[in-house]
């Protein structure tokens, strides 16, 4: 199969919990613990036209509880996101990242809200890293009136301008030029922040990706194209599509660093060497080896074009919740229990979140029963003539007969 030769990586899964530095403090509470703490990564990172940065992490126990608890949330959020597909409370396309999560928590950690994110149609996760709420997630999946998108968007155009995360697009590959639109934006503004143009490996052989990078290449645009490698474009295998599959190569004259996307730290580690090089060099592309869990899409299930025990072998070696469960153990930054607890919270966040964007009850004799009064209302008729005209100057909105005026546009 196309991860057989990932497994190698995975028996190094311990070096993960070879500190370089252990002095830290024992005391509680954990979640407010900042004394210094350096983790090796699982993996060497691998380069292209440039030096790798260092394998030694610099974190604290407050971190790395934050990274268990964000990516815990991540995967429970998806999971709700499946049975709500299921239930026929979400309607169109839907992309899980569940088992990508170490892209979204460790980016985040590098960067700043000032700096820029654009991505494809698998955007929740990155969404609620860029300080998107439950709530407008489950409201926007369900086409209600408090999505971030006004109910409008669905799963694929989420958006978050205060948080400068621009979406969310459904044509694959379109998000790569407008990512590198907003670098020129930056470089131009001299703000000195960058742009993060996320994609998947199905996208890595489109041309508009290669014109993008040639015009950022030529005017040092702080832009990083980062290709979200889950070794599977919907269900061809990257070694079907792509004569090479080196997407961190892909530049040729630009650098690339290839990185374990299943370990958060590394993640953080890259996405901060990316943000700096980027600043001072141009432009550069972080391949990200990740997997998903779920299919491509909710209709795809996944398990047509690889096997049940690829699936389970990636869960039981290299999956990123329990990668950083085994470092917080193995630091005594905190108990088994303590993080099970932490699981129950993230548990009921998330179900208060969907019993507000639809009102839900809970029974003894089912798991989670849906009624049809709503919380979150859907939105109101006339959005349907919203965001489609310039304001001001007077268009008027017919019926099918083309007689009958529904509403004049302000």
């Amino acid at each position: 199969m196309a991860l057989s030769k990932l497994s190698s990586s995975s028996s190094r899964l311990t070096n993960l919990l070879k500190p370089v530095t252990t002095s830290f403090l024992l005391h509680r509470p954990i979640s407010t613990d900042t004394t210094p703490l350096t983790i090796e990564t699982s993996v060497p990172f691998i380069s292209h036209q440039c030096d790798a940065p260092s394998r030694s992490v610099e974190t604290t126990p407050k971190e790395l509880l934050s990274f268990f608890r964000d990516m815990a949330l991540m995967r429970r959020m998806e999971i709700a996101a499946d049975s709500l597909y299921k239930a026929k409370l979400v309607r169109g396309f839907c992309h899980l990242y569940d088992g990508q999560e170490a892209v979204a928590v460790g980016m985040e950690a590098a960067i700043t809200k000032k700096d820029c994110v654009i991505t494809a149609y698998r955007d929740h996760c990155t969404f609620l890293g860029r300080g998107g709420t439950l709530l407008e997630i489950f409201s926007e999946l369900m086409g209600r009136k408090d999505g971030c998108s006004n109910g409008k968007g669905g799963s694929m155009h989420f958006y978050k301008k205060d948080a400068n995360f621009y979406g969310g697009h459904g044509i694959v590959g379109a998000q790569i030029p407008l990512g590198c639109g907003l670098a020129f934006a930056q470089k131009y503004s001299k703000d000195e922040t960058v742009t993060f143009a996320l994609y998947g490996d199905g996208a890595a052989n489109q041309g508009q990706l290669f014109e993008a990078l040639n015009i950022s290449a030529l005017w040092d645009l702080p832009a990083i194209l980062v290709c979200e490698n889950n070794h599977y474009g919907m269900g061809t295998a990257e070694w079907r599509a792509a004569k090479s599959p080196a997407y961190y190569k892909r530049g040729d004259y630009v650098p690339g660093l290839k990185v374990d996307g299943m370990d958060a730290l590394a993640v953080k580690q890259v996405c901060k060497f990316a943000k700096e090089h980027a600043l001072k060099n141009g432009p550069i592309i972080l391949e990200m080896d990740t997997y998903r869990y779920h299919g491509h899409s909710m209709s795809d299930p996944g398990s047509t074009y690889r096997t049940r025990d690829e699936i389970s072998g990636v869960r039981q070696e290299r999956d990123p919740i329990e990668r950083v469960r085994k470092l917080i153990l193995a630091h005594d930054l905190a108990t088994e229990k303590e993080l099970k607890d932490i699981e129950k919270e993230v548990r009921k966040e998330v179900d208060d979140a969907i019993a507000k964007a639809k009102d839900i009850f809970h029974s003894p004799d089912a798991v989670i029963c849906f009624s049809y009064s709503q919380e979150s209302p859907m939105p109101e008729p006339s959005e349907l003539f919203t965001n489609v005209y310039v304001k001001g100057y007077g268009v008027e909105a017919f019926g099918a007969d083309r007689k009958e005026v529904r509403g004049v546009l302000p």
